[in-house]
This record gives structure tokens, sequence and C-alpha cells, in this order.
């Protein structure tokens, strides 16, 4: 039987690493919103890193909010807001997030809002460890801290029709997973309960916009931070046990290239069972973004990258472009995913990207 290969699309890169490395910012704990935090302080600079990742060009960009929650704004002191920008002033500065993308992207590059999950936003962040505090250590407690951050995203100006997508990112826990999933089928009911969601018509425009759930490997296994095995990330991912709205993409973000040949195979062989059991509605999307490293790995301690204890930095001639081109070739030829999205994560720059679209359009 011939499989008909899979169409290939671009994503964009990493986006704090690249203000830090081209455009000298430092982030530090007087900074708690990352890249985010220019949607304060420095539109302009801003504009012009997400600015360069479009002209690539790539078809989806991710919006400067990856780190966004009520309490990191409440944290971040500027001159204008010498005691944290109060919660009714956040939507502004959201609505900024997506238009800065509307300005510079062309004319069919799609727009996806970035969510991180709740351990990006603790100080040091967790989301490559899961070790997150009591107060959020369910898949009910995640649920609410999910429901509270999306409400934020809820008050941007006519979301539905700017947005295109909600990414849901470097998530590193199977309840945080469910709670996700959760919310996204409440989102989507015109009956959602009160109590779930507090007032579901201020984020009824949510729910009719396209998700995916990007998961994070961080070590030579395959699990989770949470010690979650594949088949039970893409049963929490894709099973239709617990919801019949289930994520238009799967992903593999912030996670070390070499581990993702063996990972996309978990992740195919577990789709399939869910498959035969009959839990599956269709094969969704697979997004990958890797980070642009060289073996080099994030402290949250130092906030610096570097080679763990013992390891000698990578001498594969193999560029990390062409790595994730032949990936990428391998996973679209086996003709099972509705379409493949690639692009970078950490340390991966404009000039990866572009070099990586250059070779993946020439497999084609």
């Amino acid at each position: 039987m011939v499989v008909a290969a899979a169409s290939v699309q671009f994503l964009d890169g990493g986006l704090g690493t690249t203000l830090e490395d081209e455009h000298g910012f430092v982030f530090t704990e007087a900074t708690p919103l990352w890249s985010s935090h220019l949607l304060i302080t420095n539109k302009d600079t801003l504009k012009s890193c997400q600015h360069a990742f479009a002209s690539v060009p790539v078809d989806i960009l991710l919006t400067a909010t990856y780190q966004v929650s009520a309490e990191g704004f409440r944290r971040t002191r500027t001159n204008s807001f010498p005691d944290g920008v109060p919660r009714e002033k956040i939507s502004g500065f959201l609505d900024d997030a997506v238009s800065i993308l509307e300005q510079v992207r062309q004319p069919a590059t799609k727009i996806a809002l970035s969510l991180g999950p709740y351990g990006a936003v603790m100080m040091p962040s967790q989301e490559y460890t899961a070790r997150y505090d009591d107060e959020h250590n369910s898949a009910e407690k995640l649920f609410r801290w999910h429901a509270d951050r999306i409400r934020l995203f809820a008050s941007i100006p006519r979301v539905s029709v700017r947005v295109d997508f909600l990414a849901f990112e470097t998530v590193p826990r199977l309840d945080e997973i469910l709670a996700i999933r959760k919310l996204t089928t409440l989102l989507a009911s015109p009956s959602a309960d009160p109590a779930d969601l507090a007032d579901p018509a201020a984020v009824d425009p949510l729910g009719r916009i396209p998700y995916w759930i990007s998961c994070v490997f961080p070590g030579a296994g395959q699990s989770l931070p949470d010690g979650s095995s594949v088949s039970q990330v893409i049963r929490a991912l894709l099973s239709l046990e617990h919801s019949y709205n289930p994520p238009w993409g799967i992903g593999i973000n912030c996670t070390k290239i070499a581990e993702l040949p063996q990972l996309i195979g978990a992740y195919e062989v577990s789709v399939r069972l869910l498959e035969r059991d009959g839990h599956l509605h269709s094969w969704p999307s697979l997004l990958l973004y890797p980070d642009g490293t060289n073996g080099e790995v994030y402290c949250t301690d130092t906030k610096t990258w570097r080679l763990p204890s013992g390891m000698k930095e990578a001498t594969d001639e193999t560029s990390w472009e062409q790595q994730l081109c032949d990936v990428v070739t391998q996973a679209r030829n086996r003709g099972c995913w509705r379409s493949v999205i690639v692009g970078g994560c950490c340390k991966a720059t404009p000039q990866n990207i572009s070099k990586l679209r250059a070779m993946v359009l020439n497999n084609t």
C-alpha cells in the first residue's frame, strides 16, 4: 500500500534565548515574565526579534506569552509599575503580544498563543523537574490554575479571529495534561458548569480555537520529568476516555534532538494502540521543536546553559538542522500524522530555522 506523506509546516524558534544571545537581554528573578517582560518595557526590540523569525518565513508564530500568569505580572516591578502590574492592566499587554505578530507576519502565517505549564512561572522554573508546590500538585489544582490563566487571554479583543492555535507547551506532568484536557473540553462546551470556569461566557471564544499540547523529555529516557511513560502520556493526550475534544496536535519540545527518533517511534506505537482499542478520534498533527543546543542543558539555579558534569560537547559533524531534517523526513514519509510542524525551542535562532526550512523543502 502506498502511504501519502504528511505535509510539513514550519514553526519559529527560541524567542527568549534569541533575545539574550542576539539582543543582549538578561533575564533574572526580577523579570519573572521573561520574554513577556518586553511587552511592558521594550516592544520595539521584541518586535524586531519576532520579525526575524517571521521573515524566514515560518507558517506559525508563537506569541511572547509563555511565562504569562497573573502572579508573574504581579511580581514584575518597573518604573511604570513600581508595585507590580495589576490584573486589570494585563489584557492590554496580551493584546500587544498578538498585535506585534500581526504586524510582522507574512500574509499566510498563523498565530499561536504560547501557554507554558505551571512550572514555567515558578521561581526557579520547574518545567524540567515537575517539582510543583503543594498548591499545584494535582490535576484539579492545576485545572484551577490554568482556568484562571486562560481568562487573562480571553480578554484579548477579538481573540477568536486573531489567533489560530492555543499552544500548551513544555508540559512535564501527566496530571497537568489531564488538567489541560479538562479545561479545553469545558472551553468548547456550550453547557460549561459555572462552578468550573466562573464565567464561561468570558472564555467562550477560546473554545473555538484548535489547540496542541507539547511535552518535554529532558532526560535520556522516554519519560516525562514526573516519571510518566510515553504510553501514559499518549493516552492522556488523545484518549476519548478523557474528552471528546482531543487536541489538533501533540508534540515534543524543549528536548535534546538526539532523543527525538526514539520518542517519535514510541509516540507512534502508543497512538496505534489507542486506535486499535477504539479510543482515538483521528491521528493528530505532530509538532517537533527541540532545543537548538549541542548537548548543553539549562540550569534553573544559575540561569545559564552548560554541559552536564562529565559530558563533552557533541562532535557529530551532522548539523542540528540536518539532524532535525532527517527526523522530519522520516516522520512525514511514514504518513500516519495529519501533518508535521517543525521548528526549534531554546537556542534555536532565526538562522537555524531558515537553514532547517531550506533543507526540509529540498527533501520534499
